[in-house]
């Protein structure tokens, strides 16, 4: 059986318990089709719709359950399951006692039995239940289909420049300002355990400007806040040349999958990253900033806090096999949260295969080159962090990737540096 028929196996089964899903549903069935059958968020919707499953009614957990969240508010999680189970059972055996008709609202009673049970396990799970919450207060209304906007094209690669954030319209995320000063100075970057071509690489000792660099990688809702100004960065609408096909595929327009805020965004080129930065007065860092920050102060480490690494220290090698929000895993000594594991990072450098004639200490000059004419470059860009997929090796702070300034990935992102002015 191929993935696609995989898939509509899946549809199926939601087809025969109700004729209709609920947006929060459709939402976690695009995304299933994405990640695990391989499928896009456009081909999903269409056999969505091809197998009569349509959207109905959001439902509202706490409504069908007949209780409020004020209810619950302040009470520990033991009294707040037992208040759940109360009005679950106090609803389904009214419900057994109605027998098989067909309630006002057009659904079996069998149909809402299941609702029933649905609105329980996720409101008696803790975890579940702070991201119903969460989501349901953000955007319960709102549906994951594809946008109908037309893409944008060469022709209006001028209207593409993101929306300055000096705009007076225009609100900058507050987590902005959550940054780290790394001190001047000299440090030791490379390693002389890692290889690359078959040659070992050199230890270099590289000075670096003071700046500012962002305490965790730009996370989702961040991002939608950047799109939201930007519309012509939205998936459906950005420069066919600034991407190649995957860019934000999870998202519809400038919504992020839900429960999904605090994580860090993925599928993004990094002509998107250097948009993103433009926009709140930033830009990407360079690799040898980068190297600085994730080392934390210490010289010679295998990893920003020593030369071994453990579970309890990233996401890495696909123990979790997804990412994780930012911040769940120790900082290093300077503060900063996630340098290595969950996401690859981009860098503001251009790639080169010979460590001996890479440019870590970009000038300001080339550096002001670099992000005024950002659309226009083409070489292949710095990655550096590894992420929750990546082996023990491609985690460690001296090991260096690349990829194409168009290519999207699912454990891309990024974070921001700025500059401290003398």
């Amino acid at each position: 059986m191929s993935k696609r028929d995989e898939f509509i196996q899946v549809v199926n089964t939601f087809k025969n318990v109700s004729p209709s899903i609920t947006n929060t549903q459709r939402r976690e069935l695009l995304k299933r089709a994405v990640q695990i059958y391989d499928l896009s968020v456009d081909d999903a919707s269409e056999i969505l719709k091809s197998w009569g499953l349509i959207v109905g009614e959001e439902v509202d957990y706490f409504e069908v359950l007949g209780i409020s969240i004020e209810e619950i508010q302040g009470l520990d999680d033991q009294t707040i399951v037992n208040i759940i189970e109360t009005a679950h059972d106090q609803c389904y055996r009214a419900s057994l006692r109605a027998g098989a008709r067909i309630r006002p609202d057009g659904k079996t009673e069998d149909q809402w039995r299941n609702i029933l049970n649905q609105a329980r396990d996720t409101l008696g799970d803790t975890q579940k239940r702070h991201e119903y919450l969460t989501i349901f207060h953000e955007d319960a209304l709102e549906e994951i289909s594809p946008s109908q906007d037309q893409p944008l094209t060469e022709n209006d690669l001028q209207d593409a420049e993101p929306t300055p954030s000096n705009s007076s319209e225009l609100t900058v995320p507050s987590t902005e300002t959550d940054v780290i000063l790394i001190p001047a100075g000299e440090f030791q970057m490379g390693s002389q355990a890692e290889e690359e071509n078959g040659t070992e690489i050199r230890v270099k000792s590289i000075f670096v400007d003071a700046f500012l660099i962002n305490k965790y990688p730009i996370t989702n809702a961040q991002y939608k806040i950047f799109l939201d100004a930007n519309p012509q960065w939205e998936k459906n609408r950005i420069i066919e040349t600034c991407h190649d096909g995957n860019y934000l595929q999870t998202w519809s327009g400038s919504k992020h999958p839900r429960g999904k805020a605090d994580y860090p965004v993925i599928d993004v080129s990094w002509y998107a990253a250097m948009a993103y930065a433009q926009w709140v007065g930033k830009r990407l860092p360079t690799e040898a900033e980068w190297e600085k920050a994730a080392r934390g102060g210490l010289i010679g480490k295998i990893y920003p806090w020593g030369d071994q690494i453990s579970l309890r220290m990233a996401n890495y090698g696909m123990h979790i096999g997804k990412t994780t929000p930012v911040g769940n895993y120790p900082p290093n000594d300077y503060g900063i949260y996630d340098m290595v594991g969950n996401v690859w990072e981009w860098c503001l450098d251009e790639y080169d295969d010979n460590f001996s004639r890479r440019n870590p200490g970009l000038t300001a000059n080339s550096i002001r080159e670099i992000t005024k004419n950002f659309l226009g470059i083409e070489a292949s860009r710095v990655l550096r962090g590894g992420s929750w997929a990546s082996s023990e090796r491609a985690v460690q702070v001296g090991y260096c990737g690349w990829a194409a300034p168009n290519f999207t990935y699912y454990s891309y992102g990024f974070r921001c540096v700025r500059d401290i002015t003398p």
